[in-house]
């Protein structure tokens, strides 16, 4: 992709149509947001019964911090109509052998939160093609298929955006029948990501003479992280974490426990997270048919010699 011939189109229920170069987003007053960016599918091999779809288990899920110009500022050049209720964003990316274009949108609050920006850079260079270059939304807080990349399109909406990614895909069912497909009448757009953590490393060397170093890191959407707690028998009882706090509101948040076994043998590490609005990450998700937003307690067996 040309980064200097390429432009954003913001149109729809605007006032005036509004088409901008790269070089005027870089000159609008920039906003940093350091966020978690998890896709909705992250731990979907977990689920019981099996689901379709990539099989993730732990690994689609990151933190960065990203730059660019706040969306409301963008939208304020365009000025929205009074029914405006969605923004709709488009992207030049190959998704499937038919389409090589991936439509979400976000309800016009989020789309107005300064935190919402039109990503240009990610920790501190610019956006590279795997992230999205030259220009991806960043919609923090949420599921990563909200963070459209490379948009090259802004559609203002009086009602949520029509197509796969909105009405079929990334959507969760209000009352699920067992098995049964979703459907829009019968199912909510997915948007904040829930509370969770993750067992990320134990030290070695994994001895009842020694130490033993569990951490990891702790997520939940646009809530903070108050609470890890960690167990070394399988749930039967659980210790409190040390956070290592940070003033990143959608960042998440790296945790420590430390553990020394009075005995040899084989152990089962749970971890759990509590979030700021009082959530608990539960021993397993509510099964749905697309396998979204698997939030399971994280564990692991170690052997102690």
């Amino acid at each position: 992709m040309d980064a200097e011939n390429w432009s954003i189109t913001i149109d729809g229920a605007v006032d005036r149509s509004v088409k901008l170069s790269l070089s005027e987003l870089r000159h609008l007053p920039q906003r940093q947001v350091t966020n978690t960016l998890e896709c909705a599918g992250n731990g979907r091999a977990f689920f019981k019964p099996e689901v379709d779809g990539v099989q993730w288990q732990r690994g689609a899920v990151g933190n960065a911090t990203f730059s660019g110009p706040s969306l409301r500022e963008v939208l304020k050049l365009a000025r929205l109509q009074k029914h405006a209720r969605h923004v709709a964003f488009t992207g030049t990316e190959a998704v499937s052998p038919a389409s090589n274009t991936f439509l979400r949108s976000i309800p016009i609050e989020k789309a107005l939160d300064s935190d919402t920006i039109l990503a240009l850079s990610m920790n501190g260079r610019p956006l590279d093609q795997a992230h999205g270059f030259p220009v991806r939304a960043l919609v923090p807080g949420w599921i990563g298929a909200a963070s459209v990349k490379r948009v090259s399109r802004m559609i203002v909406l009086e009602e949520e955006a029509a197509g796969e990614f909105m009405q079929s895909a990334y959507r969760l069912p209000m009352d699920p029948p067992g098995g049964e497909e979703v459907h829009r009448a019968a199912s909510v757009a997915i948007t904040s990501l829930p509370v969770k953590s993750m067992i990320m490393q134990i030290s070695a060397p994994r001895t009842t003479r020694h130490a033993i170093e569990v951490s990891g890191a702790a997520w939940a959407g646009e809530s903070g992280i108050s609470k890890v707690e960690v167990s070394t028998d399988a749930g039967k009882s659980w210790g409190a974490a040390r956070l290592r706090r940070h003033k990143a509101k959608y960042a998440w948040t790296l945790w420590e426990y430390q553990w020394r076994p009075l005995q040899r043998g084989q152990f089962t590490i749970f971890s759990r997270a509590i979030d700021t609005a009082g959530r608990t990450q539960p021993e397993t998700p509510k099964w749905n048919p697309r396998g979204y937003l698997w939030n399971g307690l994280d564990r692991a067996q170690i052997i102690v010699e």
